[in-house]
């Protein structure tokens, strides 16, 4: 069969999709990766995969209604050209305009991936409220387009039913996330020395970065030896946060390393993983971290709270609550034997329940593959 899979920024195939598309080629389908050309070695990656790019005009954030509809419309020139026999979309525009644009060039089969809700979300009255109502509005459309839809928490398929997005007797599958190749990232003993704390996120107020940030800098004058570091890129955009910021909180203690193209060294170098992220669709940084044989500390929030069972591998808080954050955090300084003991726990329940392997297989069930 052939099959496209469209998302809305490239390296993303490789980094979140990787496995899943090597699967479906050695299935031996023909299987095709579309996204605007983020990064400019993306191409011969999936080609190096035995997979074919084809960019197209999709723009992560904003909301051009110009730009989207001619996004649309490539979309629909495109898969006519190619002729897929099925369709899988990811993240909101290519999950909206993908699916739409898949019934306008008489593609079969037609799948959606719903792997976390973001910005629009977030609020459902003021102005956000508008914005919420108006994506509310765009993926029913897209969705109906679908023979299925694939979530990655039982939460938010539950919302989307319930807020009429889908059907109550829509077709729906909860895949326990992307899932985290377990042979990519590996255990590793939970280092010796002071504790450090570990938090990789786009820096964004909704990713609970600065949640994080507020605990670390009460713990770093508590516990001078203990080690506090923020990975992860500035993101723009209406929930991003500023440079002044985070440089007061380098001040007080916390350190900024910023993006890096592999975390499995910041991972191995950690001793517990922390990410108080207000809701996700199941937060692979997380996923990563248990693989390494992290402890976490999340909250107990859509998404977040599939990743702990509480008091086992980690800890989970309310969401933005600084002061809960820190005494969930301090138990592993006033308790180093936790660190290891809930590491191991992390392991078991990563192969356990998120093995890129199973959640692959389940994929391709609901697709029919």
């Amino acid at each position: 069969m052939k099959i496209a899979v469209i998302g809305g920024y490239s390296p993303s195939l490789i980094n979140f999709r990787g496995p899943l598309l090597k699967a479906l080629v050695s299935e031996g389908h023909e299987v095709y990766g579309i996204a605007p050309l983020d990064s400019q070695d993306v191409p011969q990656k999936l080609a190096d995969m035995g997979i074919k790019f084809i960019e197209a005009p999709i723009q992560r954030t904003g909301m051009n209604p110009l730009k989207d509809l001619a996004a649309l419309f490539a979309l629909v020139k495109i898969l006519k050209r190619i002729k897929p026999d099925t369709v899988l979309s990811y993240t909101i525009k290519p999950v909206i305009y993908g699916s739409i644009a898949a019934k306008l060039a008489g593609v079969k089969n037609i799948y959606s991936m719903i792997t976390g809700l973001g910005y629009a979300f977030g609020q459902t009255s003021g102005k956000r409220g508008l914005l919420f109502k108006l994506v509310k509005t765009m993926y029913r459309v897209g969705l109906s387009c679908n023979n299925s839809v694939m979530f990655q928490n039982p939460d938010d398929r539950e919302l989307f039913k319930n807020i009429g997005i889908i059907p109550q007797n829509k077709l729906t599958v909860v895949t326990n996330g992307s899932g985290v190749d377990l042979d990519h990232y590996t255990s590793s003993p939970v280092p010796e020395g002071g504790p450090v704390f570990l938090c990789i996120s786009r820096l964004l107020k909704e990713k609970g970065v600065r949640e994080f940030a507020a605990a670390s800098v009460n713990l770093k004058k508590k516990y001078p030896q203990a080690k506090f570091r923020l990975v992860g890129p500035y993101d723009l955009g209406p929930d991003s946060l500023s440079d002044a910021l985070i440089e007061n909180w380098q001040d007080n203690g916390v350190q900024y390393i910023g993006p890096v193209e592999d975390v499995r060294e910041e991972l191995k170098n950690c001793s517990v993983y922390v990410l108080p992220s207000y809701r996700e669709g199941t937060p692979r940084s997380v996923l990563e971290a248990m693989a390494t044989g992290r402890p976490v500390v999340t909250t107990d929030a859509t998404g977040c709270r599939e990743t702990v069972i509480e008091g086992r591998n980690g800890f989970m808080v309310p969401v933005q609550d600084v002061p809960a954050l820190e005494l969930a955090m301090e138990r592993f300084i006033l308790q180093p034997d936790l660190m290891q003991r809930m590491g191991t726990a992390s392991l078991e329940y990563i192969a356990e329940k998120f093995d890129v392997n199973k959640v692959n297989a389940t994929i391709m069930k609901a697709m029919g593959l």
